[in-house]
């Protein structure tokens, strides 16, 4: 399921000068390089599907790496493309693969920043960080912080789907016993039931909803969820935005949360924790069959960039 990088998807202009350097210029396969960022595709439409969802996830990470291509290279670390896992029909195989290597990454001392693909990324995400942590009988507490119009809450029937995954991470950190540390920015009141409402209460989820979300409301959540847990997981769930800037996605919002809320987030979390603020973080339900003049590709960009400064 695993396919090596092609570097030749990464193109764009070239300047003189190595303060001039892009993405397409220095980015490399991982084997042997010093530990550094490393950009990992889940092309999946699988989870999508099942979640009734519009499909076109699965083009997510080649697309977006060709709207990376030309941005400004990380000067901190090392970048480079650790490949795609492929999802045919077989979503658990793909995901037990995804978290396989992300785990292997992260033993290498590298961060890792998954492109989607659908948000069933998440579970993949999760049990690699928590395959890379757990070294003993103590469980490692991972926190996740998702930017996302739904709760993705929904109990799996027959297997995983794109709104089962924190469902999953709730029931296997019963099975740690590491406690299940979650926070949801952005979600719609139009776009969850009362039932994930109520499971996301009874589970001691926090959250804030789509119209209450501001830094000065996060920030309280943010820094609680740090102080408490040992590593972070962050996902961006591209249908958070508004319409108007990711008109790509599988489930587009009808109102939903700033791309500055977001970015300042992130950066606040950064500012907390600065020597590693997120070893494993996600871009979600990118649809580029459905995306407008490359609105999404260029915000999911951004995203990324952000993420990997």
């Amino acid at each position: 399921m695993w396919t090596r990088a092609d570097l030749s998807l990464w193109s764009g202009r070239t300047d003189p000068g190595v303060a001039a350097l892009r993405w397409h210029q220095v980015i490399d396969d991982p084997d042997d390089g010093a530990p550094g960022t490393c950009l990992f595709g889940f092309s999946s439409d699988r989870g999508v599907r099942l979640n009734q969802g519009r499909p076109g996830a699965s083009e997510g990470p080649d697309t977006l790496r060709r709207a990376l291509g030309n941005l400004p290279a990380p000067a901190e670390r090392p970048v480079y493309d650790a490949g795609t896992v492929t999802v045919a029909d077989d979503l658990a195989a793909g995901q037990e693969a995804y978290a396989g290597r992300v785990a292997r990454l992260l033993d290498a001392g590298h961060t890792v920043i998954g492109l989607g693909g659908g948000h069933e990324i998440a579970w993949g995400s999760y049990r690699g960080l928590a395959r890379h942590l757990d070294r003993g009988d103590e469980p490692a507490r991972i926190g996740i912080v998702n930017f996302d119009a739904h709760f993705d809450l929904r109990e799996p029937v027959d297997g995983g789907t794109s709104g089962t995954p924190f469902r999953q991470i709730a029931d296997e950190c019963g099975r740690r016993g590491a406690g299940f540390h979650y926070l949801c920015l952005g979600v719609s009141e139009a776009a969850n039931t009362q039932a994930l409402f109520d499971f996301a209460d009874a589970a001691g989820v926090r959250y804030l909803v789509d119209i209450d979300c501001s830094e000065e409301r996060a920030a309280p959540l943010l820094e609680a969820l740090v102080a408490e847990v040992d590593a972070l997981y962050v996902t961006i769930c591209l249908d958070a935005l508004p319409a108007a800037v990711a008109p790509g996605v599988s489930a587009p919002a009808g109102f939903g949360i700033g791309l500055e809320f977001v970015i300042r987030c992130l950066r606040r979390i950064r500012a907390m924790s600065p020597e590693r603020p997120w070893p494993v973080a996600d871009i979600a339900e990118f649809n580029p069959r459905h995306d407008v003049d490359g609105r999404t590709a260029r915000t999911a960009a951004r995203l990324v960039w952000e993420l990997a400064r």
